[in-house]
């Protein structure tokens, strides 16, 4: 299991390492709420490596047969290589090329929210999330495990479809003859 799941996790992180060196930096561009929408979709991408890792692990090392808790446990692994590799890829990206994107990214709130018409008091809030913000972001470790949250969920869910849908049952053994 280790080698597929280092082969197809890693290459999942490759891409959405890829894809993430390719998109973020127009983030602000294209407006911090559309950039979500960016990111989730190409996490979702680096994710289908799951289904194909799984499948492989089924087809090639056990050949043909697995359980749904095999493919679950193939998946969640891979989901795992593959969520490290994010993380390290945005704080790399974060810490190395974004300067002043915390600041920025709280200024988005504050913007937002007065956009919106909100309140004083709901302005006032909005600068405490900000500041906030900045903390976690400015906090590596912190900022390691809140960045954690953002692949598992969609890996977790690409694992429970291909364990689902990949998952199969043992042949039946024949029946015996009558004498």
């Amino acid at each position: 299991m280790k080698k597929v799941v280092l082969t197809f996790g890693l290459l999942s992180g490759a891409v959405v390492t890829g894809l993430m060196f390719m998109t973020l930096p127009f983030a602000e561009r294209i407006g911090f709420d559309r950039a979500v929408y960016v990111g989730y979709t190409t996490i979702l991408i680096s994710m289908l490596f799951v289904y194909f890792g799984v499948r492989s692990y089924r087809d090639n090392v056990l050949g043909g047969q697995m359980s749904f808790g095999t493919g679950f446990t193939a998946g969640l692994l891979i989901t795992l290589v593959s969520s490290a590799c994010y993380v390290a890829s945005w704080l790399v990206m974060y810490y190395g090329f974004m300067d002043g994107f915390g600041e920025r990214y709280a200024a988005y709130i504050v913007e937002s929210a007065q956009a919106r018409g909100a309140s004083q008091a709901e302005i006032d809030v909005a600068l405490q999330q900000g500041r906030d913000a900045i903390a976690m972001l400015d906090n590596p470790l912190i900022n390691a495990a809140v960045s954690f949250t953002e692949p598992i969920p969609v890996g977790l869910l690409v694992t429970l479809i291909s364990a689902t849908a990949l998952r199969t049952k043992a042949p039946k053994a024949p029946a015996p003859e009558a004498p």
